[in-house]
């Protein structure tokens, strides 16, 4: 059986897709549910509204850590000599980006629409909100990471 399958760059483009969509609807998810959190808040005191504008903010760079990891990988394609084992480390790296991504504006959408709400009554929840959002950023973070760790080790696999 050859090292260079023709269907291997498949598992490399499934990864790419992986880090671009999960990641992707984690930032979807994340600005819906904090943009609700918002709107709520700016019906009672509209000059809070670019103040709480930060969980929207943190959801969209989620995307771009899929957006990262996906044109790295997509780079590492090559037609005619791409192993099966770097499609699958390939896969594995968008999925720990994309699958990150999600949980990571989850959390975020979720904890932003709980802290504006929270913010509208009392203003000192403002630098809580704040930490706990970035505690919530590093779980997309560490994914991008490790995404970038193995994008690294499937350089030298070649037929």
């Amino acid at each position: 059986m050859s090292l260079c399958p023709p269907y291997a760059p498949f598992f490399g483009f499934a990864g790419v897709a992986s880090a671009m969509i999960f990641s992707t609807v984690g930032a979807a998810i994340g600005t819906s549910k904090a943009g609700i959190g918002i709107s709520g808040l700016g019906t009672f005191k509209p000059e809070l509204i670019m103040k709480s504008l930060i969980p929207v903010v943190m959801a969209g760079i989620i995307a771009v850590y899929g957006l990262v990891v996906s044109v790295l990988i997509a780079g590492s394609l090559k037609p005619n000599d791409y192993t099966l084992a770097a499609g699958f480390v390939h896969l594995g790296a968008g999925l720990a980006c994309g699958l990150t991504g999600l949980s990571a504006g989850y959390a975020i959408g979720y904890v932003g629409d709980s802290c504006v709400r929270a913010f509208l009554n009392e203003s000192k929840v403002f630098v809580s909100m704040v930490l706990i959002l970035i505690f919530a950023e590093v779980l997309g973070l560490y994914g991008l990471i490790v995404a970038l760790i193995m994008n690294t080790s499937a350089v030298g696999l070649t037929c």
